[in-house]
């Protein structure tokens, strides 16, 4: 049927499944995924290197990983008015890097650091980079190309004079000394035109604390060039029909005192930018050496145009890359492989472990994925049969001995009859009755827990009154309870009904009350109560989320107890607190089983509380009438 689920096999979402991180099919997927990637990656890696390597060698374009020779130049034209000196400087680059660094003014050469006799430089089409500092590439040196494009180490007329220096860095102390004396952190540092700033610990200045503005003030020097940049800013923004601005030295700017504010608009923002940015560079121009072209080329070569060969040494050096691919390859996939297989291994020794009869055969659990769960699943399996071995051969072993002595007595009985031993009067048939009605008793209880270990322990249910149940009980019992000296004692809500076999919870009931006369001194009592449990959930098969309100049947006696180590087994298969006792004085060890099976066949449970010395409680709960569907 659609839908069916049978018994024994997990179904969707009963507690198999896996969380997704630790599932093994993304785990090979994982795997191959990353056997793939790596491939990939090393495979382009060899290419991209081979692919470099023979473009530094051949043609020498490597400025792009190494900006060391293009920021030393940079910062030799923001010092310097001209290239005259720049020759031990390009040597110097050209031995640290590795490289032939040409350095050219349009078709004169500046520098070369590693010039070949009669053979004259022949430059490639364009050039390596260009070296302005007024105009920084960007990409190449992105932290000095900020303010307009200008080199910061490019100071001109900006430069303070020895006496400047002295006092600004004086007032910088000064400031440090205070804000330290305030609780904060701060240092001084000294920018290229020697101006000094005092820093907080996150690299940005110090505003409008200790008097800081008093370092900021421009000094002499610094007033003059302020001025002509501002003459040149005004101009420009002149023929562009703008105000006059002030400009400041951190390259900012305010709208001049004499001129009208119109300039603070974003258009006009925009045309006062572009002026400072021309007037600082027409201001800085006479102060750096002019722009000059680079070539960087591998050493000894004349020319910067190359072209890329796949040469004897290439051709080996991707033969290489390709081996190691694959060497790669092959091993995490055996690795991954290795680790897959090597559980599933020890999983097929020990079911074949478990197939020649060694029910102990486990397999060690690691990890948290499908094959972890089989193995742990094995290894249940493993124990619940080797339990159940445990447990069928001392079934087998108590229901030989239980049946054993009354065949023996029978059997013993009858052989002193054959041989004329014993006269076969009514006192012997009485007794051979008595040992056969007692095997009888073992049988049906052996039957019943068949029954009931199968799932088909037939019950007739009927509404019942608990009250008349426990009555007929405790009548039943009542001569064996007075040939004891004990006495019955019934306490039940009349009202109180259950949805029950009669005969099945009378069996129950009764098994229990036999127990308790047997193990209850003379003079002691039996009591037998019933009352109404709160509600409990529905069992399976009713409405989902219905609950009903129970019936607790409890059977309690003032007999020697239980000791707490034997409670737990007290429901047990022939079981006994005493080992010693006798079948006649300690019952077949299969009534309270019997009890167990019965009341969960009905939806209910049973518990069993007990004091040493004082008695004991055995406490039937059973489910209620569900309430009508909604």
């Amino acid at each position: 049927m659609s839908g069916e689920v049978r018994p024994g096999r997990p179904s969707a979402g009963s507690g198999f499944a896996v969380p997704l991180g630790r599932s093994l099919l993304l785990r090979l997927l994982a795997v191959a995924a990353l056997v793939s990637v790596c491939s990939i990656a090393a495979t382009a890696w060899v290419v991209v290197r081979t692919t470099a390597v023979a473009i530094r060698q051949e043609q020498g374009k490597d400025l792009a990983d190494d900006t060391k020779t293009y920021d030393a130049l940079i910062g030799y034209a923001a010092r310097h008015r001209n290239w005259d000196t720049v020759g031990p400087t390009v040597a110097e680059l050209g031995r640290t890097t590795g490289h032939r660094i040409v350095l050219r003014d349009g078709d004169r050469t500046l520098a070369d650091s590693a010039p070949v006799p009669g053979r004259p430089y022949v430059p490639s089409a364009k050039p390596t980079a260009v070296v302005d500092p007024l105009s920084v590439d960007p990409q190449r040196l992105p932290a000095a190309a900020r303010d307009s494009g200008i080199d910061p180490r490019v100071v001109g007329p900006y430069r303070l004079s020895d006496e400047e220096k002295a006092r600004l860095l004086g007032t910088a102390r000064e400031i440090a000394a205070c804000l330290r004396a305030a609780g904060a952190t701060a240092r001084v540092t000294v920018g290229p035109s020697g101006r000094p700033t005092v820093r907080t610990p996150d690299g940005q200045p110090v505003v409008a604390r200790c008097e800081e503005a008093t370092l900021n003030t421009p000094m002499p020097s610094e007033r003059k060039a302020l001025d002509t940049l501002d003459a040149l800013v005004d101009s420009c923004l002149a023929r562009r029909g703008r105000g006059g601005v002030d400009v400041l030295l951190d390259g900012s700017w305010r709208a001049a005192r004499t001129e009208s504010r119109r300039s603070t608009g974003p258009a006009a923002d925009k045309d006062v930018r572009d002026c400072v940015a021309s007037g600082r560079a027409e201001q800085l121009r006479p102060y750096v050496a002019p722009a000059a072209q680079l070539y960087v080329s591998s050493p000894g070569d004349r020319t910067a145009t190359t072209f890329l060969s796949l040469s004897a040494p290439n051709k080996l050096r991707i033969a290489w890359g390709a081996a190691l691919v694959l060497l790669v390859t092959v091993a995490v996939t055996a690795f991954a492989g290795v680790r897959l297989v090597r559980p599933l291994r020890r999983l097929t020794l020990a079911a074949q472990r478990m197939e020649a009869g060694d029910v102990s055969a486990r397999v060690e659990v690691a990890g948290r994925d499908e094959i972890a769960r089989l193995s742990a699943a094995f290894n249940a399996m493993s124990r619940r049969r080797e339990q159940l071995e445990s447990a069928r051969k001392a079934m087998v072993s108590d229901v030989a001995h239980e049946l054993r002595t009354p065949l023996s007595n029978i059997r013993g009985w009858l052989e002193a009859v054959e041989d004329g031993i014993v006269p076969a009067d009514e006192k012997l048939v009485a007794s051979v009755l008595e040992e056969a009605v007692l095997l009888q008793h073992v049988i049906d209880d052996l039957r019943d827990l068949s029954a009931a270990d199968a799932g088909e322990l037939p019950l007739a249910t009927e509404p019942l009154s608990v009250a008349d149940v426990l009555a007929q009980t405790a009548q039943g019992h009542g001569p064996r309870a007075e040939a004891a000296g004990v006495r019955l004692v019934v306490a039940a809500d009349p009202e109180l009904t259950v949805p029950a076999d009669p005969v099945r919870l009378r069996q129950a009931v009764g098994n229990l009350v036999s127990n308790a006369i047997r193990h209850t001194p003379p003079g002691g009592t039996v009591l037998l109560r019933a009352a109404g449990d709160p509600p409990v959930p529905a069992r399976a098969g009713r409405t989902a989320g219905a609950t009903t309100a129970g019936v607790r049947i409890e059977v309690s006696d003032t007999g020697s107890g239980i000791a707490p180590e034997d409670l737990p087994h007290v429901f047990d298969r022939f079981w006994r607190a005493e080992k010693s006792r006798s079948r006649q004085t300690g019952g077949s060890g299969l009534g309270l089983s019997i009890v167990r099976k019965l009341i969960e066949a009905h939806g209910g449970t049973v518990e069993a509380h007990s004091t040493p010395g004082t008695g004991s409680t055995f406490t039937l709960r059973l489910p209620g009438f569900p309430p009508p569907p909604r």
